[in-house]
């Protein structure tokens, strides 16, 4: 039951969207002031993305069993948040007149070498995903706990991209299952076609002469025939046979 509702507490893409957001969030409260956001619409826009993101992805996966379109979707808006966000950092840094690390600087590589740990819980989800996201966060103190603005912004600059590259191969998961199994859409019709078949053996219904599949009572709609019952092929629309009720 607790893995049913809490199964995206072990994605490693919601682990580390919470972390941003943290450090988003410390980062606003740490160094955003009347001076440099005098109407504070900088701390909101980017605490509210930093939000975006963990929220949109724990929405989609709490929509897998339901609708995949929705969960990619939902997925996409988060990496678009994050977007958001790393543009965000970026308009800092050039605003005090720095450029980001670069991917072969030592301290792009030391941040990029740090690997989140496995996520070990049991019985009690939300109170050991939170001691589990916290624990992730300090291992990236070295950076998130200086007093350099220019640092901090890079660090969670390099974690947005990391995430970004983590939810790219998420969303190309979920569409490959997309492409063999089929979305929301295809499963009711699925369960409606299973439906008919069933309600046809039910009924002893004659073979379509068409296909040879079982045929189900319906009802005409209009026509000359409209409000009479008649004998139609299950798998309509695909097939279009019909027969007469005797």
């Amino acid at each position: 039951m607790e893995i049913k509702r809490f199964g995206y507490y072990w994605l490693d893409t919601w682990v580390l969207a919470n972390v941003i957001q943290l450090a988003t969030q410390d980062f606003c409260h740490k160094f955003l002031n009347r001076s440099n956001d005098p109407c504070g619409r900088q701390y909101d826009q980017m605490t509210q993305a930093a939000r975006s993101a963990p929220a949109n992805i724990a929405e989609g996966n709490s929509r897998h069993s339901t609708s995949k379109e929705t969960e990619m979707r939902l997925t996409d808006v988060a990496r678009a948040t994050l977007a958001e966000l790393s543009n965000d950092f970026l308009n800092w840094l050039m605003r005090q007149e720095q450029v980001p690390w670069s991917v072969h600087s030592q301290e792009y590589i030391q941040v990029s070498a740090v690997r989140l740990e496995k996520p070990l819980y049991q019985d009690d989800v939300q109170y050991q995903s939170s001691i589990h996201i916290l624990r992730q966060k300090h291992l990236f103190d070295t950076w998130l706990q200086s007093d350099d603005s220019i640092v901090v912004a890079n660090c969670i600059l390099v974690l947005c991209n990391r995430l970004t590259l983590m939810l790219n191969k998420q969303i190309e998961r979920l569409l490959a299952t997309f492409r063999e199994e089929g979305g929301f859409t295809e499963a009711l019709t699925q369960e409606r076609l299973a439906y008919r078949a069933d309600q046809s053996r039910q009924d002893a219904a004659p073979q379509c002469p068409q296909c040879g599949k079982p045929m189900i009572k319906r009802m005409a709609r209009k026509g000359i025939n409209s409000g009479k019952e008649f004998w139609s092929c299950s798998s309509y629309p695909q097939c279009n046979g019909t027969r007469k009720v005797e």
